[in-house]
This record gives C-alpha cells, structure tokens and sequence, in this order.
C-alpha cells in the first residue's frame, strides 16, 4: 500500500473518482468528511478530511487495517451515524445535518445493508425477513410479496421462502440477508464485511453473487479487510488513519 506524503492525500482520489462509473451519474459524494470520538476528554480522530464518490453502477471496496476508520465510515454512509465535520450527498440531497426522522425514511427506500452476522430474526420466517423493511413504507400486501418473491429469486432462495434462518447454512442466511437489501430497490447497496463469518467456499458464493448483482446494475459499496475479495470489485479505496491513500481501478 502506498502512502501519499501530501498534504491532501485525497486530492488526487477524489479526481480519479470523478472519472470513474460507467453510468455519470454521482450517487453518493463525501467531501472533507470527518469523525472525531471524544471519550474523558481524549479525542479520537476515526476519520479525517475524506473526500469520496460513487457513481450510480459502480462497484467499489473500501479496504484497510484494522481501527482505520471503515466500519465508521460505512457507518456515516448508511446515516447510522453522523459525521463531525464534512460534507455527505446521497443521490445530490445533503443528508448530513437530516433529523433523526428523514435519515430513517432515507435509509428505508435508499440503502440496503448486508451485514456480516446477517441480523435475519430467527422466529420469522425467510420470506417474513425479506418483507420486514417494506412493512415500514405502508406498502400493501400484494406489492410486497410481489418485490420479496422477485427478490429471493434474484439470489436463488425463493424455494427456502418458508424456512427459518436456523434451518439454513451460514451461506444461504447471508444470500437472504441480500434479498432483504434488494427488495426495496435501494440507489446503493452498502456490504459490511459480508464474508467475515462465512467459510471460504460460501464466502466465494456470495462474492460471485455481488459481482452478478453489480452486472444487473446495482451500486455497491463493500467493506473489506480482505485484499482477495476487495479485487472483486472495479474500484478498490484504501483506508490508513482515518485517511484515503490510495486508489486503484481494477479494471
């Protein structure tokens, strides 16, 4: 990995990034964003001056160490959290200063998260977990089992609708945790560590997945520590301190 000595690290990034995605069309932009955790008076600076976009159809991974400010950056990108300084536009809407009620409506109808424990509720159903999210938007019923029924077909366990996550492998527990992404036909799809508690071949299944969901044209945002996996994706944007120093196109 290589460490940029200037004073804006990003500077470069944040241009190459402006090149990038097929489509044009910025989805998410970051601009001098930064966190800083405060704790007896010691001050923890998570993430400092990063600027960041992606573009609708892109497929990018954010990689680095451990403690070097990914899971808080996906964090902020998801308005789970909040930045301290920064810009954030989601989809050209600055969403940074957004009160507790419109981050939770945009979360709703304009993310999906795929997490690493899968965070399915194991009394309810596959089909019940897909269609939880869309319960919150006032949605009937038959447009729901319409978009959940589409969905797990789209990552092929539409025949494991009425199983509970228990009676299911690591592997299909995480494919249904996507379904529950997709649903919603979110503008970004943000991963977090989605192999991290799977073996090597499930992880390799859900990896693929991924990768034939970015075909069909979804936006993903993928947090890895693994290198392997992060050169799944066409863009890879290495983290260090807090900080973007580096950028490499795949392909």
């Amino acid at each position: 990995m290589t460490v940029s000595t200037s004073d804006r690290p990003d500077t470069a990034n944040r241009n190459a990034s402006s090149n990038g995605g097929e489509n044009g069309k910025a989805m998410l932009r970051l601009d001098g964003l930064s966190k800083v955790f405060t704790t007896d008076e010691v001050e923890t600076h998570a993430l400092s001056g990063v600027h960041l976009e992606i573009r609708k159809g892109e497929y990018v991974a954010i990689s680095g160490p451990s403690g070097c400010g990914k899971s808080t950056l996906l964090s902020i990108l998801g308005l789970l959290d909040t930045p301290t300084g920064g810009a954030y536009w989601l989809d050209g809407v600055p969403v940074q200063s957004l009160g507790f009620a419109d981050r939770a409506r945009i979360r709703n109808r304009q993310i999906g998260f795929i997490f690493q424990s899968f965070n399915l509720i194991g009394d309810l159903t596959v089909f019940e977990n897909v269609e939880l999210p869309l319960t919150y938007r006032g949605m009937g019923a038959g447009e729901r089992r319409r978009l959940v029924g589409e969905a797990l077909e789209r990552v092929s366990m539409g025949h494991r609708a009425r199983h509970l996550p228990g009676q299911l492998s690591g592997g299909q527990q995480q494919r249904v945790a996507v379904a529950r992404a997709l649903a919603g036909d979110p503008l970004i799809l943000l991963a977090d560590e989605p192999t991290g508690n799977l073996d090597s071949t499930n992880g390799d299944a859900v990896m693929e997945l991924l990768q034939e969901l970015h075909k069909m044209g979804s936006t993903i945002c993928m947090v890895t520590h693994d290198n392997r996996f992060a050169r799944h994706a066409e863009r890879t944007v290495q983290l260090f301190d807090g900080r973007v120093v580096d950028e490499q196109r795949q392909r």
